[in-house]
């Protein structure tokens, strides 16, 4: 990536002492000076200018965890990809390294659609994995496991009863915000059935309902009352909230697909406001039989850490829209993930310690369990949508003496639960070890093991191991995968940049 130059960095200071009051006020220390924190430089001289207001979570990566200790590894599924085209906004578009919080190893890699087979006729969820060296420590192996929801084609998806929850608040009035979320809400309407109903609720101060629930075949309709939105006034997210399960609960489907999709910055600041009361808000909704796609925009208030957990908790799932290209994305060649098809989705695998000495499941960080929450049917977790892929990938160091080849290298469980049911059900999913190189696995391993190593090389993670971006693309281009849209070739141009 570019180093900021001492020519750019000389124009700043220059404009600070040309703008007194800026400094009168505020220390050179504070990053709200003019909305950036000019001393925050790393040791390459590449400067992470942060626009203020801008909110991530705090977390640290997965740790190696000794087997003889805890041999478990309970998480739940994450099919956002939120962060993927949040870190290509701060990498391609603004020349910046993201920030740590910004990187979620896991939605890097689900962000991408992956030709994994579909070959289970008796559940609405299709496994696989596979066993590798691991490319980063050749002293360990790499495990790699595959879900791939049911697909149903179009004409068989069930009658959707939508409502648009939009933010039309101040500060969503630029056009990386509303005017940019229009346009996908206006992509989306053009994807409707006839037999498909939407709402528009929006919220500014309060909220209020735009369009009562319209037959999908009035798209003009639709559209015109898109076109209509404006911007203007605080921003009260709790209430839109509630009035949208209000408007879903009225229309509602019996058995068909019930589904919110909420557009916003996240910048709730009347009635409930805080992370904590919204997501007990939205825990109390999920009960009600509906689903929620949260959809985040902008820059300089975007509350990635409340929208990522509000669609965590709420039976949904988050993405981040940069630009017109995602938003399709989004709204057309991923229609079918608005469907879900199994939900509360999640995974233990079971490590033996004949076997194995530690392990490290590489992201998921804020989707671990308890080894109890496994079988706890009251217990959230994530969803999978129709033709959706989920892959979780673990780092693994074996016993010298072992012979991982004489049995199944693993038996991992899943449960999940129909859309309609409060009832897991259980499957397994046993994983050979071949004893095959990285360079003997599959383009889905090399793929994902690349993306992995990606992250940890953004995050200078004590777990890269010997990654270099010259590896990832070399890796990268070993791979022959089905890429209709041009995403994973743009992958390669991110990975190049960042070399830089």
């Amino acid at each position: 990536m570019k180093k900021i130059n001492w020519f750019v960095r000389c124009v700043v200071l220059c404009i600070l002492i040309l703008v007194p009051n800026a400094c009168e006020t505020e220390d050179l220390d504070n990053p709200n000076v003019l909305g950036y924190n000019f001393n925050n430089f790393d040791s390459s001289g590449f400067g992470r200018v942060e626009l203020t207001g801008d909110v991530y979570a705090e977390f640290e990566e997965n740790p190696f965890v000794k087997v003889s200790e805890v041999p478990y590894s309970t998480f739940s599924i994450d099919a956002d990809g939120a962060s993927y085209s949040n870190i290509r906004r701060f990498i391609i578009r603004e020349d910046q390294t993201p920030p740590k919080g910004a990187i979620r190893t896991e939605e890097l890699i689900n962000y991408f659609n992956l030709d994994y087979t579909f070959d289970n006729a008796s559940h609405p969820i299709s496994l696989n994995g596979e066993v590798s060296k691991c490319p980063w420590n050749t002293s360990n192996k790499l495990i790699r496991i595959g879900l791939k929801g049911k697909p149903i084609p179009r004409k068989d998806l069930p009658a959707s009863n939508f409502v648009f929850l939009i933010d039309v608040s101040g500060s969503m009035g630029s056009e990386d915000k509303l005017e940019l979320l229009k346009n996908g809400f206006k992509y989306f309407a053009d994807e409707l059935s006839d037999e498909d109903r939407v709402s528009i609720v929006t919220y500014a101060g309060s909220a209020g309902v735009v369009l009562a629930s319209t037959s999908g075949r009035e798209k003009d309709k639709i559209k015109h009352a898109i076109d209509q939105l404006g911007a203007g006034g605080s921003t009260a997210g709790a209430e839109g909230i509630i009035t949208a399960y209000e408007i879903a609960q009225q229309n509602l489907i019996p058995n068909g697909n019930n589904r919110i999709v909420i557009g916003t910055d996240g910048d709730f600041n009347v009635g409930i406001s805080s992370q904590e009361e919204l997501i007990k808000l939205i825990e109390e909704k999920r009960e009600l039989g509906i689903f929620l796609t949260v959809l985040g925009v902008g820059r300089g208030n975007l509350n990635d850490a409340a929208l990522e957990q509000i669609a965590n908790n709420g039976n949904g799932t988050y993405e981040y829209i940069d630009n017109l290209e995602q938003l399709r994305k989004v709204f057309i060649y991923d229609y079918n993930k608005f469907f879900t098809v199994a939900k509360d989705v999640k995974v233990q695998v079971a490590f033996n310690s004949n076997k194995v000495e530690a392990y490290r499941l590489i992201g998921y960080e804020n989707r671990a369990l308890d080894k109890e929450d496994f079988e706890d049917d009251g217990k959230d977790a994530g969803e999978l949508g129709s033709d959706q892929n989920v892959t979780a990938l673990y780092e693994i160091i074996t016993k010298s003496s072992s012979n991982l080849r004489s049995s199944p290298t693993f038996t991992i469980d899943f449960r999940y639960k129909l859309p309609n049911s409060e009832t897991s059900i259980p499957l397994e999913l046993e994983i050979f070890d071949e004893g095959n190189t990285f360079n003997q696995s599959s383009d889905f391993m090399k793929f994902t093991a690349s993306i992995a190593s990606f992250s940890m090389l953004l995050t200078d993670s004590e777990y890269k191991g010997t990654s270099t971006y010259s590896q990832v693309m070399d890796w990268l281009k070993e791979t022959n995968l089905t890429d209709e849209y041009g995403f994973k070739s743009e992958f390669e141009r991110i990975v190049e940049k960042s070399s830089n």
